[in-house]
């Protein structure tokens, strides 16, 4: 299945000249998720890890199916303030500004080995930010899934030392 010729396209948003990838017809289509989640899935599956983590919130939509398709638990990491136990958090850079991000104390194991799946892979920051993250509380990133990368903003150039995979690059 052609996932490009379904993702949808928005120029101007959210600022004038931005060209948005739309994933929104992708889940609302049951063929093309099941093909997304699939070609995510399919990237990792050979690959010796213990947990996947996604990030709020688009980042859940395909790496929990992913986590169920493989056997695997799944951490979340959420923005500030959103986990009720004790975290670490970690500041970073996105396409219009900055964030932060956390994940509990506890998620990843020492040694544990993991895969980052998000929707996008844009300038790199968030999944910067999550790998540092995993490796603060002892994991190690075995592999970055992607659906979309946006190739003209520099985002796999920020991962450089880790595996990054995506699906459809613009």
């Amino acid at each position: 299945m052609d996932l490009r010729s379904i993702i949808r396209t928005i120029p101007d948003f959210p600022e004038k000249g931005v060209m948005f990838r739309d994933i929104s017809t992708v889940l609302q289509n049951g063929e093309a998720l099941r093909a997304a989640v699939d070609k995510v899935v399919d990237s990792v599956k050979n690959i010796d890890f213990d947990l996947v983590i996604g990030p709020e919130s688009r980042g859940f939509i395909f790496g929990v199916p992913a986590a169920y398709a493989l056997n695997k638990g799944f951490v979340p990491v959420r923005k500030a303030g959103k986990l009720p136990f004790a975290t670490v958090k970690k500041s970073y850079s996105l396409e219009y500004g900055t964030a932060e991000l956390e994940i509990h104390t506890d998620a990843v194991k020492k040694g544990q080995r993991v895969v980052i799946i998000d929707d996008l892979l844009a300038t790199g920051g968030t999944s910067r930010a999550i790998a540092e993250l995993v490796e603060e509380v002892g994991g190690k990133v075995a592999k970055m899934s992607f659906l979309i990368e946006l190739e003209a903003l520099g985002g796999r150039g920020l991962l450089g030392g880790y595996d990054v995979y995506s699906v459809v690059k613009y």
